[in-house]
């Protein structure tokens, strides 16, 4: 078959049929171009949640904003991220990931440069949710294109490999131009995605061919209402307890109304027509495992991401670029550790290799709470403590993604991805919301070591615990283990 005949044939067909570029035995140019397309918009996400995790000492000093306010520049996104990514991905099955997917992106773009213009504390988190909704729509659109493209086996390992590996040097580039970005001008974080994602928004014009909608199906809007109320009352409530008290009125309502949201959207999920999430889907304990490991992936690390930018920066001074330069061990270890994962869950299957990340995570974290005392030594505590949380991330997001989609039908793909990174996403929300909590009870500006944020690091350690207790059992003799199932 010529590259012609290739590209005048769409690479996504109806659900269910193996991609022609597959049955042809080979990548081919346009297929490859289309991974590109998807690793570009991981790339650019990675991109600037590491870049405006640099800047967030650089914004409070500007804007006047406290360590609370800071944490909902960073929750702002993760909660429209995670509150809508159910409903993105189910948007995607149902309209067209084609649609889905560009429209998202472009509204991504606009409100990354609105971000960067604003001067006010309040508009710069609304910008950020916004950001997180937009986002909410392309990554699982993103992951369901690439799931329902490679089939199950070694093709959608690879793939997922060099997905995960861009997204880690989106990470690790962000770092390095976040630090930089950072000494002109934390603005220019905000600025720096824009060309990014008009680039990618052309070449996906170009590149995703158009697919077909699902037949039937509706959207569950009652159930994405109370899901991300619900989640932000959450956060909510947490953030404002050691401030206003556990039993100060608004945070009992906060909390009451949070329970009583989450109760209303399993309620809907389970009489909707089309929910939003198919209860029956968790019957996988698979995806179900899948689901936690990343709530303890994403929970610890975004967590203590936040507890070093605000030590090194504000009570060490470090400039923004020698705290990159601090941290940047880990998404190098991402970076080229994730492209080899794909052979290693072929040979071993996705259960181990979880297991090993959640080891490599859950030691980190051990090894920092053993050795930091009150003044971490870099090349004793912080870099032994990057270099194994890297190697728990490289392990871990490839093999917990391939878990949780493996094995899922594809009219429910869009379904799976965006339930596992709405896993990760509330789960950075809610540990993040309690680390700040345990953390800013103290003015940083007044603390000169590194006491006052233990709290916060051993209550990350323990949420990494969990996720290696969960991997460990899962491993526990049985058919499914014995035979290998993901």
């Amino acid at each position: 078959m010529t590259d012609n005949a290739i590209a005048s044939t769409p690479v996504l067909t109806a659900p269910g049929t193996p991609p022609p570029a597959h049955r042809a035995g080979g990548w081919t140019p346009r297929l490859r171009g289309l991974l590109g397309v998807l690793c570009a918009v991981l790339f650019l996400d990675a991109l600037d949640v590491s870049m405006v995790g640099i800047a967030l000492p650089s914004i409070g000093s500007d804007l006047g904003l406290s360590t609370t306010a800071l944490q909902w520049i960073v929750n702002g996104y993760v909660l429209g991220y995670g509150g809508l990514l159910l409903l993105g991905g189910r948007t995607a099955d149902l309209l067209g990931r084609r649609t889905v997917f560009l429209v998202a992106l472009a509204v991504f773009a606009v409100a990354s440069l609105v971000g960067g213009l604003v001067d006010d504390g309040a508009l710069l988190v609304a910008t950020r949710f916004v950001k997180g909704l937009a986002a909410a729509f392309t990554a699982p659109t993103a992951l369901s294109i690439l799931t329902t493209t490679f089939p199950v086996g070694p093709a959608r390992n690879k793939a997922l490999a060099i997905f995960s590996a861009f997204g880690a040097s989106g990470y690790s580039s962000g770092l390095i131009l976040g630090g930089l970005l950072t000494g002109l001008g934390w603005r220019w974080t905000f600025f720096v995605p824009v060309p990014i994602a008009v680039a990618a928004l052309a070449a996906g014009l170009a590149l995703i061919p158009r697919d077909t909608p699902a037949d039937d199906g509706g959207h569950d809007l009652v159930g994405a209402v109370t899901l991300t109320g619900g989640m932000l009352a959450a956060v909510y409530a947490v953030v404002a307890a050691p401030e206003r008290g556990w039993l100060d009125p608004h945070t009992v309502v906060s909390a009451l109304a949070a329970v009583l949201l989450l109760v209303g959207f399993v309620a809907t999920e389970r009489r909707v027509r089309h929910p939003l999430i198919r209860l029956g889907i968790l019957r996988s304990a698979a995806l179900v495992r899948a689901n936690v490991s990343m709530v303890a992936l994403f929970g610890s690390y975004l967590s203590f991401q936040f507890i070093m930018t605000l030590y090194l920066q504000n009570v060490l001074h470090w400039s923004p670029l020698r705290m990159a330069l601090a941290l940047l061990p880990a998404g190098l270890l991402v970076a080229f550790g994730s492209p080899f994962v794909a052979r290693l869950i072929d040979r071993y299957g996705t259960s181990r290799i979880i297991l090993a990340a959640m080891t490599s995570l859950a030691l980190g974290y051990l090894w920092f709470v053993l050795t930091a005392g009150s003044a971490p030594h870099y090349l004793l505590t912080v870099l032994p403590t990057m270099l194994l949380l890297g190697g728990g991330f490289a392990f871990g997001f490839s093999s917990i993604t391939a878990q949780a989609t493996n094995g899922i039908d594809d009219s429910e793909q869009g379904l799976a991805s965006g339930l596992v990174q709405t896993s990760g996403q509330v789960g950075a929300a809610l540990v993040l919301a309690v680390v700040t909590a345990l953390v800013s009870a103290d003015d940083p500006a007044r603390v000169v070591d590194f006491g006052p944020f233990h709290p916060g690091v051993n209550l990350v350690s323990a949420v990494a615990f969990v996720g290696f207790a969960l991997s460990l059992l899962a491993l526990r003799p049985g058919p499914a283990n014995r035979r290998g199932v993901r």
